[in-house]
C-alpha cells in the first residue's frame, strides 16, 4: 500500500495553532486527532501488555492473551520475549492499532500491588531486558510500543493523587532502570506518564523528569502520552514536555481557553511547536505499520499465535517443589488403574490474567482441568480422572455466560437495549446481542439507535439455565447504574432501591453486590433476567460513565461441605492435583490486595485433603506471591501465573512432563507479608507513600538483613540436573565478560538459566549484597555441554547512584562475579579488578 512520510518542520510552519493545540490530546478513547487539510491521519492506539484488546471493551472482538508479566519475566528468556512481542505486533496490525499500550515495567514492590501481575519482577534489570526484549518484537513488526508507567506507579491506593516519596538513589537505581535499560536498547516509540505524583510534583508536569533526565539525559525522541485522564493541567503539562493528552476529547487543552494562553503569552508558541514535533514524528513511526484506514478488526487464530502462546507459557511455569519425584504424572497405569483427583476453585476456572486495562475477551480458554482430561486421553485413558470443587474463590458470584442459552441453545447472554425502563408500556427496542459474557461494562457501548452522548438507556440480560443440581442457588448483581435479578419473573437480588457503595469495575466506581437466594430443582430450565439502567439512574453519585453491571449466581453450599466433598474423593485416589490461588477479581488494577493470604476456604481445603492424601500436588496460580501455610506439608508445588489462553495446556504440559519445567521467580516469595520490606510503608497515607526501603526491595533487602524467603528471586527446580564448571572472567576499560559450561548431568533434556550477580569488595557506601546484572539462558539435552556467555559494560556491571555528585559512579576496586542458577544458590565465582574511578551519565 505504501505510506508517505510527513514533512514534519513544514507541516509545523503550516499548521494553525489552533490546529497544533487540537494535535495535542486524543480525538476519543483510542484514536489522535487527524488533520484532514494537510493530510495528517489519525491513528489509533490499543490496550495492552498481555494481549491486544482493540477499541471495544463492549462486545470486543476477541483476542489472544498472553501469561501475564511476571509470568512473561520467569521465562528468562530474551529471544521468547522477542518472539511473543512480534505476535504482539502482528495482533496489533490485525485490530488495526498503530500503538500498543504496553509493556508495564513498574517495579513489583509489594506483594499487594494490584497491578504486580502487570509489570514484570522485582528486579530492575530483569524487568529492563523483559520491556526492552518484547519492545523490539512489536516494533519488528513497525508497531509503536508505549513503555508504562513513567515512573514510580507500583500501587493503586489513591493513584491518581499519590506523592511518592524517594531518595534519588532508590529512584534511579530501582524505579527508572527498568525504562532506563529499555530506551537504551529498545527506543520505544512513546512513554506514558504516570498517575502518581514523585517528590511533590505529578510525573506529568514534571519537567525536571521529563525534560531534564527524558529529554536532556536520555536523549529520547519518542513522544510522550498521559495514562488515560492521568493530566492535571493544560500550561505546566505543557511545558513539561507532556507531549499528548489522552483520552479524547480534551479536558484540558480545550481550544479556546488554550489558545487565550497562547494569545496571553502566557504558553510560548515554542512550547506548542516542540509538542506537536514529537506528536507527528510518533504519527511518522506509526504510519510504518502500513494499516488501512478502513480496517475491520479481527481475532488471529492462526494455529502458529497459540504454539507462540503455549511456549511462552510452558517456560513462564516454576517448579518450587518435588520431592520423592512425584512430578512427572504419567498419563498412563499398568498396574491397575491409577485415579487422580482434580480440586480446587481454579481447576475448571481459565485464569488467563488479572483484571483491568490489562484484561480482555480471549479468543479461547483452556482450563487446567481440560488440560490435564486431554493428557490422560493421550494415554489411552488408563489412567482415571475425578473432580471436586473443594472451595470457591470468587470475590463476587461468578461469570454465567458459559452456562445460560439462548431460546436457540445457543450459550451466551442475551441482551436486549430499550429507550424505555422496564414496565413501560410498548418499550421502544434498539438493539440486540448475543454476548460471551455476563461481567458486562459499557463504557464505550454505542449504537445507531442513541444519539451522541446519550447516557441513559435500558437492557435486559437474559438466559435459560437448567441446574446439574437440586439446591438453593445465589444470585446477584453489583453495577454502576441500577440493577434487579429475576428468576422466573421473581425478584431476588436488588441492586436498585438499595445501593452501597463498592469497588465494581476497576475504576472503582460502582456499588458492592446484592444478592438473593432461590431453591432451584435439578433438569428444570429456568429464565434468568437482569434488569439494568445506565448511570443516570445510579442513586450513589454522578458518573460521566455509561456505566455497567457484573451479574452471576452459583449454587449456595457452604464451605465445610464443599471440603467434606473434596476430601472423601481424595481418600479415594492414588494422587490430587489441587489447583489453587488468585484471580482477576483479587489481582486487578484499581485496588491493591488487602493481604497476602489466598481468600476463602482455600487453605483449609488443603490442609484437610493433605490428612488424607500424602500424594498431592499443589498448582497455584497469582500473579504475585501468596502465603502457603501448608508448604511443608506438600511434596510438589508448582507456580503457574495467570497463564493467558494456553494456560490449561502448559499446566499439564509440567505435570505430565511433556515440557520440563525452566521458568524462575520473577519476585522473591516472603514467608509472610511481614518480612516485605515495604510493609510499614505500602499504600496512601494521607496522600503520600515513603519508600522507606530504600534501594533495598526485594532479594536487595532480604539477603542484606538475612532474612529466610519461602522462595528466592531466580528460583526454580527443573526434572533434570545441571552442572556449571570452568567460569571464565575476562575485563578491559569497557566490558567484563563472563563465560561458564553448564552440562545437563541428567537423563531429560531440559533448559538452565544462568544469572550473573556482581558483588562490590569493598564499597565506600552501603550497597546489595550483590545484585543480578546479566542473564542467558541454554537448552540442553541429557548429557550435553554449552557454554553461556554474557558481555555487561562495566559501567552498567559497577555503578551506584552518586546523589552529591548527581551522577552515576563506578568506584576503584575489587568486583566478585558471582554464578548461579538462582539468587541463594551461587556455584561458581570468579573476580575482575577496575583501574579508575570515574561518573557517567546518560544511556
Amino acid at each position: 500500500m505504501g505510506v508517505q512520510e510527513l514533512d514534519v518542520e513544514r507541516l509545523i510552519e503550516e499548521l494553525t495553532i489552533p490546529e497544533k493545540i487540537s494535535l495535542l490530546a486524543g480525538k476519543d478513547f483510542w484514536h489522535t486527532v487527524p488533520i484532514e487539510r494537510l493530510n495528517i491521519p489519525s491513528i489509533r492506539v490499543s490496550d495492552g501488555p498481555n494481549g491486544i484488546r482493540g477499541t471495544k471493551f463492549f462486545n470486543s472482538v476477541p483476542s489472544n492473551c498472553f501469561p501475564c508479566g511476571t509470568g512473561l519475566a520467569a521465562t528468562f528468556n530474551k529471544d521468547l520475549w522477542v518472539e511473543a512481542g512480534e505476535l504482539m505486533g502482528k495482533e496489533a496490525k490485525m485490530k488495526g492499532a498503530h500503538v500498543i499500550l504496553g509493556p508495564t515495567s513498574n517495579i513489583v514492590r509489594s506483594p499487594l500491588g494490584g497491578r504486580a501481575f502487570e509489570s514484570y519482577s522485582e528486579d530492575p534489570l530483569l524487568s529492563g531486558h523483559a520491556a526492552a526484549n518484547i519492545i523490539k518484537g512489536i516494533q519488528n513488526e513497525n508497531v509503536v510500543a508505549c513503555l508504562k508507567h513513567f515512573v514510580c506507579n507500583d500501587q493503586e491506593d489513591d493513584r491518581r493523587g499519590v506523592d511518592t516519596l524517594l531518595t534519588t538513589r532508590a529512584f534511579r537505581e530501582i524505579y527508572l532502570k527498568p525504562f532506563h535499560i529499555a530506551l537504551r536498547d529498545a527506543d520505544p516509540g512513546a512513554l506514558m506518564t504516570a498517575y502518581n505524583k514523585i517528590n511533590g510534583i505529578h510525573v506529568s508536569e514534571s519537567k525536571e523528569i521529563l525534560q531534564g533526565i527524558l529529554r536532556d539525559e536520555y536523549k529520547y525522541e519518542g513522544a510522550t502520552m498521559s495514562d488515560w485522564f492521568g493530566i492535571y493541567s493544560t500550561k505546566t503539562a505543557l511545558e513539561a514536555g507532556l507531549n499528548l493528552e489522552m483520552p479524547g476529547p480534551t479536558r484540558f487543552r480545550l481550544p479556546i481557553q488554550t489558545l487565550h494562553e497562547v494569545q496571553a503569552n502566557r504558553i510560548h508558541t515554542k512550547t506548542i511547536d516542540d509538542n506537536v514535533r514529537y506528536v507527528l514524528k510518533l504519527i511518522n513511526r506509526a504510519l510504518k505499520a502500513d494499516i488501512p484506514h478502513d480496517v475491520v478488526e479481527s481475532a488471529n487464530e492462526d494455529p502458529a499465535a497459540s504454539e507462540i502462546l503455549r511456549k511462552v507459557g510452558d517456560e513462564s511455569i516454576v517448579l518450587l517443589k518435588n520431592e520423592g519425584n512425584i512430578l512427572p504424572l504419567s498419563k498412563t497405569s499398568v498396574a491397575g488403574q491409577e485415579k487422580i483427583a482434580v480440586i480446587g476453585p481454579n481447576a475448571k476456572a481459565a485464569q488467563d490474567s488479572g483484571g483491568g486495562s490489562a484484561s480482555l475477551t480471549a479468543r479461547y480458554k483452556v482450563t487446567p482441568w481440560e488440560g490435564i482430561k486431554k493428557k490422560i486421553e493421550e494415554g489411552g485413558n488408563t489412567v482415571s480422572l475425578e473432580y471436586s470443587l473443594g472451595a470457591f474463590l470468587d470475590k463476587n458470584l461468578p461469570d454465567v455466560a458459559d452456562i445460560l442459552e439462548n431460546e436457540k441453545g445457543e450459550k451466551g447472554v442475551t441482551a436486549k437495549f430499550f429507550k424505555n425502563a422496564p414496565g413501560t408500556k410498548d418499550r421502544q427496542q434498539f438493539a440486540e446481542y448475543l454476548l460471551p459474557t455476563s461481567k458486562l461494562f459499557l463504557s464505550d457501548f454505542t449504537d445507531p439507535g442513541l444519539e451522541l452522548g446519550e447516557l441513559l438507556f435500558y437492557a435486559d440480560f437474559e438466559g435459560y439455565f437448567t441446574p446439574e443440581e437440586t439446591a438453593d442457588y445465589d444470585f446477584g448483581a453489583s453495577c454502576l447504574g441500577t440493577a434487579q435479578v429475576f428468576v422466573d419473573g421473581k425478584l431476588v437480588a436488588d441492586n436498585k432501591t438499595k445501593q452501597t457503595k463498592g469497588d465494581a469495575f476497576f475504576l472503582g466506581l460502582g456499588t458492592r453486590e446484592e444478592r438473593g437466594t432461590v431453591h432451584l430443582e435439578k433438569g428444570k430450565k429456568y429464565h434468568v433476567k437482569c434488569e439494568f439502567g445506565t448511570s443516570p439512574t445510579y442513586t450513589l453519585e454522578a458518573s460521566q460513565e455509561i456505566g455497567g453491571v457484573f451479574f452471576g449466581f452459583r449454587i449456595n453450599s457452604p464451605a465445610e461441605i464443599e471440603i467434606t466433598k473434596a476430601v472423601e474423593l481424595a481418600k479415594s485416589v492414588d494422587k490430587v492435583v489441587l489447583v489453587v490461588g488468585l484471580s482477576k477479581e483479587w489481582e486487578s488494577e484499581g485496588f491493591d490486595r488487602p493481604d497476602m493470604d489466598i481468600p476463602g476456604a482455600t487453605n483449609q481445603l488443603i490442609e484437610e485433603v493433605l490428612k488424607v492424601n500424602k500424594n498431592v500436588v499443589v498448582v497455584n496460580q497469582s500473579g504475585s506471591p501468596v502465603t502457603m501455610p501448608w508448604v511443608d506439608q506438600v511434596p510438589a508445588l508448582v507456580h503457574a501465573w495467570y497463564g493467558g489462553n494456553e494456560l490449561g495446556n502448559t499446566i499439564a504440559d509440567v505435570l505430565f512432563g511433556d515440557v520440563n519445567p525452566s521458568g524462575k521467580l520473577s519476585m522473591s516469595f516472603p514467608k509472610k507479608l511481614e518480612d516485605n520490606p515495604s510493609y510499614l510503608n505500602f499504600g496512601s497515607i494521607n496522600g503520600q507513600v515513603w519508600y522507606g526501603e530504600d534501594i533495598f526491595v526485594g532479594y536487595r533487602y532480604y539477603e542484606k538483613v538475612k532474612k529466610d524467603v519461602l522462595f528466592p528471586f531466580g528460583f526454580g527446580l527443573s526434572y533434570t540436573t545441571f552442572d556449571f564448571k570452568d567460569l571464565s572472567v575476562a575485563a578491559d576499560d569497557e566490558n567484563v565478560t563472563v563465560s561458564v559450561k553448564v552440562t545437563n548431568t541428567g537423563s531429560v533434556d531440559g533448559s538452565e538459566t544462568v544469572q550473573v550477580y556482581i558483588e562490590q569488595s569493598n564499597p565506600s557506601i552501603i550497597r546489595p549484597v550483590k545484585e543480578l546484572k546479566d542473564f542467558g539462558k541454554v537448552f540442553l539435552k541429557a548429557g550435553e555441554t554449552k557454554s553461556v556467555e554474557v558481555k555487561i559494560s562495566i559501567k552498567e556491571a559497577t555503578s551506584y547512584w552518586n546523589g552529591y555528585q548527581d551522577k552515576w559512579q563506578s568506584e576503584k576496586d575489587t568486583y566478585k562475579v558471582l554464578v548461579g542458577n538462582s539468587s541463594d544458590n551461587i556455584i561458581l565465582e570468579g573476580k575482575f579488578a577496575t583501574s579508575k574511578t570515574f561518573y557517567w551519565l546518560g544511556l
